[in-house]
């Protein structure tokens, strides 16, 4: 369990790259339209479509454990993880989401579960997966 000084650095981190992926998805002209220059506001299910695109492709990375197209020297399934983070940190930045809170709180609230204990998962009804 992580203490306070942790979960400070563990937001720090997270607000930094939120704010790279979304800065470079801005440089990109993704939340512009290219026409007129306009800010665009993105749609919402077609950005969580891609996102879940990602994980999709890492899946098929890692069910044929193929090396990826673009980094040769890498494994698919890291990378299109990658992807996935890189698109889920710009979507919480463009949409004003505290995606960084969330999650530090969350990793608390996931350590103190008593369905995630190894001895409850265990049980014959306990969570397997």
């Amino acid at each position: 369990m992580s203490d306070i000084k942790d979960d400070v650095l563990i937001y720090d981190g997270l607000v930094r790259l939120i704010r790279v992926c979304h800065q470079a998805a801005c440089d990109g002209g993704w939340w512009t339209d290219l026409q007129t220059g306009q800010p665009l506001l993105r749609n919402k299910g077609e950005m969580l479509c891609l996102i879940h695109s990602e994980i999709s492709e890492a899946m098929e990375g890692a069910r044929k454990n193929c090396m990826d197209d673009h980094l040769p020297h890498r494994n698919m399934e890291e990378v299109e993880l990658a992807d996935a983070l890189i698109r889920i940190f710009d979507y919480a930045a463009g949409h004003d989401l505290d995606v960084a809170g969330a999650f530090v709180e969350k990793l608390a609230y996931n350590a103190n579960r008593a369905d995630h204990k190894p001895e409850n998962r265990a049980k014959d009804d306990g969570k397997k997966f």
